[in-house]
């Protein structure tokens, strides 16, 4: 039986944000990152924000790809945040290292100045589930 996950996809000014609701495991993160993947497509010059106020709990290979997406997004020189940590996931990804890779932040609005864009006076709009 697989674990409930729900990724919505938010677009904002050419910035993918993919909000995360549930938990990353075995029974669901190969199905979930491949979605994640044909979402983004080319990786070149992408911008995108992991919202992750609704995750509960992620596995290494559910790291894995989180680190993969960074560093295509990387080498395609774009720029991307994970956002929204709860507790429970931040010290996971902090005992693994990759907040010392990926740049968080608290909220979707920083990692949008951040990427010099003003943000919306409400949350993004749109939310679109990424199809596996």
């Amino acid at each position: 039986m697989n674990t409930p996950i729900d990724i919505k996809k938010k677009w904002y000014n050419n910035v993918d944000i993919f909000e995360f609701i549930g938990e990353l495991d075995e029974t669901n993160a190969d199905k979930t990152f491949t979605a994640i993947y044909n979402a983004i497509g080319d990786f070149t010059w992408k911008r995108i924000i992991f919202n992750l106020s609704g995750l509960k709990y992620l596995n290494s290979k559910s790291i894995g790809y989180i680190a993969d997406i960074f560093s295509n997004i990387e080498d395609g020189n774009g720029q991307m945040f994970l956002t929204n940590l709860t507790d429970e996931v931040r010290d996971t990804l902090e005992l693994v290292g990759i907040t010392t890779i990926i740049t968080t932040l608290n909220t979707e609005n920083e990692a949008l100045m951040k990427l010099g864009i003003t943000p919306p006076p409400q949350a993004p709009t749109s939310p679109q589930a990424p199809t596996a």
